[in-house]
């Protein structure tokens, strides 16, 4: 194998690793935010917060019916909800993928490369 191959190998793998690695690592972080506590200072009856939570919920219900109707009626808005799978199965058929294509790309520059030797 000539220097020059060689070296193409060499970056091709690094930027190849690179592609595969920086996504990776973004999935499998953690969340550096730190999550609120909800304590606050104030004693209140249970009724107190029940009659809280349910005026609360008749207002998110108003908001909800008022936006309804100025939205398209389906994906999202149908009450779908957007796909966020981030598992380990997702990056591992991921990865194999662009591995079976880096395979054939090389199989196909190999005979490219093949014929040009040969006449």
């Amino acid at each position: 194998m000539s220097r020059q191959l060689t070296l193409r190998f060499a970056v091709l793998t690094a930027v190849a690793t690179g592609a595969m690695l920086v996504p990776v690592g973004a999935a499998v972080a953690d969340d550096p935010t730190p999550t609120p506590s909800a304590v606050t200072g104030e004693d209140k009856t249970a009724a107190e917060k029940k009659a809280e939570d349910a005026k609360k919920a008749k207002e998110l219900e108003a908001r909800k019916a008022a936006a309804a109707k100025d939205l398209p009626k389906g994906g999202v808005a149908a009450g779908e909800a957007p796909a966020e799978d981030t598992s380990t199965a997702t990056l591992v058929g991921s990865a194999t993928g662009a591995l079976l294509l880096a395979g054939a790309s090389t199989i196909v520059l190999r005979r490219r490369a093949a014929g040009r030797h040969n006449g």
